[in-house]
């Protein structure tokens, strides 16, 4: 008899519900943020950066409630640690052409901004791990 755990298959639901969630908060985040769906931030990198990162969230959202998890968790990853970077660049030393944000460590969108991303980075990385796993074969014998 075999003592393996076996996923709850509500618990993943839950997890892919919570991700995708998380993932369209972030890219609200950003719109609000830039100014609008329309808007674009300057410099223009940045604000191509802010739309790059919008639709890949609402792209992982959509992965993760089609079940395609493997792909939706690793792009949860990016949307919550390119925002995670680009933040403590801008407050810190800087980007390129782009100075408003140095030392504005305590703005607070962008300390929500930070919470959420957070929450989404230890909730993804690990499910996107597990994703890696190969799945367990049903070997048909009884007590197995």
């Amino acid at each position: 008899m075999s003592h393996r755990t076996a996923v709850v298959p509500e618990a993943t639901w839950v997890a892919r519900w919570a991700g995708s969630l998380l993932c369209l908060v972030v890219a609200g985040i950003h719109v609000v943020d830039q100014g609008g769906i329309t808007a674009t931030r300057d410099p223009s990198y940045i604000g191509i950066a802010y739309h790059v990162l919008e639709i890949a969230a609402v792209v992982a959202a959509v992965l993760l409630l089609l079940g395609l998890v493997r792909l939706g968790w690793l792009l949860a990853v990016g949307v919550a640690l390119g925002p995670l970077v680009g933040y403590i660049l801008s407050r810190g030393p800087g980007l390129p052409d782009y100075s408003d944000d140095i030392g504005d460590w305590t703005e607070p969108l962008g300390l929500v901004s930070l919470a959420v991303e957070g929450a989404l980075l230890l909730l993804s990385v690990p499910l996107f791990v597990r994703s890696l796993r190969p799945e367990p074969r049903a070997s048909g014998n009884i007590g197995d």
